[in-house]
């Protein structure tokens, strides 16, 4: 059984922002499934249960405010009794241009506060991530309001394509492995973009 987490912040004012992107790929692998994401009881994250390949896969948004993802990230595991590697966190990274997507195995938070909560409920970083880039603000904006604000719209004509690329490595990260996957998806952008 695997875990794949999309970090976000919950509620309407932040659900098209660039901190957001890592809820909307998990919410468009249940959509692709047709699954609806739910709250369990007592559950901190709304979750849903896919087969892929006779792999069972568990969604999950968290329901807590990114810097304590971790919170939501650990019972689950514990419920579900996955191991680290068997987990992946999808989450947004300005130090990535805009829509490049970069799977790896392990590693630090990068100053992520949603990877860094995670790091710390788990005591590790020994889990893998996908962090799709979002590109970084003009020196004059906040690195802060800047994830936590809306895509522009001539971002927004591209998030799509972006999302189907993140969902389509997802898939090939559960069915493919990580080492295929990494190789496949780490070096090109997402169909229809360019290099800037």
């Amino acid at each position: 059984m695997k875990l794949v987490v999309g970090l976000g912040n919950p509620g309407k004012l932040y659900s098209n922002s660039r901190h957001n992107i890592g809820f909307m790929a998990v919410k468009a692998l249940a959509e692709k499934h047709r699954v609806i994401l739910k709250r369990g009881f007592l559950s901190s994250s709304l979750t849903a249960k896919i087969n892929l390949n006779d792999e069972q896969v568990i969604l999950a948004q968290p329901l807590l405010f990114m810097n304590l993802s971790g919170s939501a990230v650990k019972p689950l595991l514990n419920k579900y009794k996955i191991a680290l590697n068997d987990l992946l966190v999808i989450c947004d990274d300005m130090d990535l241009e805009f829509g490049r997507l970069k799977l790896r195995p392990v590693g630090s938070s990068g100053g992520h506060k949603g990877l860094d909560s995670i790091n710390k409920s788990l005591a590790s970083n020994g889990y893998c991530r996908l962090r799709i880039g979002v590109g970084r603000p003009h020196e004059r904006v906040d690195p802060a309001d800047y994830v936590l604000a809306p895509f522009r719209k001539i971002e927004l004509k591209e998030v799509t394509g972006i999302i189907d690329t993140a969902v389509s490595c997802v898939e090939s990260w559960i069915t493919r492995g990580l080492s295929e996957t990494m190789n496949n998806y780490n070096k090109s952008l997402p169909a229809g973009r360019q290099e800037r």
